[in-house]
């Protein structure tokens, strides 16, 4: 497997559910922070705002996205609201840290979150100072993955080689753009079945533009890493 690796400098991850195992119970605050958002605008009862989040998630890729195009919320409200959670079940992650360590090149985050959420939440894992740099849904003008402009930006903006470039991320569909554009991809799948998520969003696929497929992050990326490397 290392092999077909040996050309990779550029290594890109997906922040939620990626960096971290759903039993640290992170997104799913997050979702009912964002339900709750809804129902507190519109004065919705918990079903119906959790119905037109999930209307809002499938038509513009985020909740955050529709309630822009249609409402014109402020997203800064929208994100500081939906990231207020608790991290006390998140434990430190050094083993993980240490594999991203000594893997060859740049290290950086793409996430459809916020900065400050990326900040909290890789901090708490003890791997935030391993990476260059967060590229969040600010960065990418609210315009969420799997849209292709936001690979694109992302790419541009920190001069990344997508043919010298892995992404690693959790949802199937979001390897789409980065494979056609020449990365390769490693879809993380849960090692456990989420209750939390829809079983679309978990299932180990496959598919061409999925290279590899990993329920263990931390162990995929040891037979990467190069002894003696460090984030400079």
């Amino acid at each position: 497997m290392a092999e077909g690796f040996a050309h990779v400098d550029h290594w890109v991850f997906d922040l939620d559910n990626t960096l971290y195992s759903h039993e640290a119970k992170v997104w799913p605050q997050v979702d009912e922070r964002i339900t709750l958002f809804l129902a507190e605008l519109f004065g919705l009862d918990g079903l119906s705002s959790r119905a037109l989040q999930k209307y809002y998630y499938q038509r513009y890729g985020t909740t955050l996205k529709g309630l822009m195009e249609e409402h014109g919320i402020d997203p800064d409200d929208f994100l500081d609201f939906a990231h207020q959670i608790d991290l006390s079940l998140l434990d430190p992650n050094p083993e993980l840290g240490e594999a991203i360590a000594a893997l060859p090149g740049r290290k950086l985050i793409l996430t459809n979150g916020s900065r400050g959420h990326a900040e909290n939440v890789a901090g708490k894992l003890g791997i935030l100072h391993h990476f260059e740099d967060i590229f969040d849904i600010v960065q990418a003008g609210f315009t969420p993955k799997p849209e292709r402009a936001t690979y694109e930006n992302f790419l541009a903006k920190h001069a990344v080689d997508p043919a010298r470039a892995a992404m690693f991320e959790d949802i199937e569909k979001n390897l789409l753009v980065p494979s056609a554009l020449g990365m390769k991809t490693v879809l993380i799948v849960p090692k456990t079945p989420d209750p939390f998520r829809e079983a679309w969003e978990q299932t180990a696929v496959a598919a061409g533009h999925v290279h590899h497929v990993t329920a263990d992050l931390t162990g995929f990326l040891k037979p990467l890493g190069r002894p003696g490397e460090r984030l400079s």
